[in-house]
């Protein structure tokens, strides 16, 4: 049997709509990331949170420091659950996540959070590379519109032009749903 691993990714309180830097869907996106938390703790999985900081007082968001840099309450971690902080989109630079997966036996990853376009997409490529199975959750991952050379692209859009690459090469893309039938 595969040795599972849940990582949330800076399912962070600036993304929400209150935050400095709102993402779309991020309640549905985290409620989800909710049920999929429940479900690796009541399996045994383990559970890792990934947390953005930027390094600036100044940064547009995720402050050292501030509310908005917390990970949000709905998806809290336990007091044995392993939290990692980043400064780049791919939780896997400049971190442990690899060690304490290997350390750990992981062979399959399970990816979620925010934004799609940023550290889902490099996490979720990050982690193929390095050999583990991935799978992502998109319903349980929030995008953000997105503007480039004159042309606004809607979050849903953005969304799925970044699951479409990631399930045609880096693993297996599925909703909460799909997931928590196929693991149950």
């Amino acid at each position: 049997m595969a040795a599972k691993a849940l990582v949330l990714v800076d399912i962070q309180n600036d993304y929400f709509a209150d935050g400095r830097w709102p993402v779309d869907r991020m309640e549905e996106a985290a409620a989800n990331a909710a049920r999929l938390l429940a479900h690796a703790r009541q399996a045994g999985d383990l559970v890792v949170h990934v947390r953005h900081e930027m390094p600036s007082d100044s940064a547009p968001f995720f402050r050292p420091g501030s509310f908005g840099a917390e990970i949000h309450a709905s998806v809290a971690p336990a007091a044995d659950e392993k939290v990692i902080a980043k400064r780049r989109p791919n939780s896997f630079q400049g971190t442990r996540l690899r060690e304490e997966l290997e350390a750990a036996g992981i062979t399959d990853v399970v990816v979620c959070g925010a934004m799609t376009q940023m550290c889902i997409d490099a996490t979720a490529r990050a982690a193929a590379d390095f050999g583990f199975a991935v799978t992502v959750i998109e319903d349980a991952c929030g995008a953000k519109e997105q503007s480039f050379a004159g042309q606004t692209v809607s979050a849903p859009l953005v969304h799925a032009a970044i699951m479409a690459p990631l399930a045609m090469s880096y693993g297996r893309v599925m909703t909460t749903d799909e997931h928590l039938a196929a693991t149950s």
